[in-house]
């Protein structure tokens, strides 16, 4: 299969459906973290596949593993938020947004050892 599309990354389908994963599971956090702990969340959700997209539309080597770098980052914050979440009693089970995590800073590992790897 030919990738022509950022959409065509398995890596970035898997971090648009944490994204989606995490605005759902902050819908229920209190009022009070709205613009706070809920919007960190969101944005470093948002942050992995924007920057996989990003990465992708870059034509040079150098240029696309800085931006998934950058996803990778955000993918250690997010993981943070969720604990933190956890531990401040606003959900019960982070467990499927942290196996994501987790599986996407894999996913990313391994593409940008291919892109290393190119001529």
């Amino acid at each position: 299969m030919t990738i022509s599309r950022f959409e065509d990354l398995d890596v970035w389908q898997a971090a648009h459906r944490l994204a989606l994963s995490v605005y759902r599971l902050t819908e229920a956090f209190p009022q009070k973290e709205m613009y706070g702990l809920a919007l960190q969340m969101r944005r470093a959700a948002v942050s992995v596949p924007s920057n996989i997209a990003e990465g992708f539309g870059r034509a040079g080597k150098r240029e696309k593993i800085q931006f998934y770098n950058i996803a990778q980052g955000s993918l250690s914050e997010l993981r943070y938020y969720c604990l933190l979440s956890k531990d401040l009693g606003y959900i019960n089970d982070n467990s499927e947004q942290l196996e994501a995590c987790n599986h996407i800073a894999r996913m990313l590992q391994s593409l940008m050892g291919r892109i290393r790897e190119r001529p």
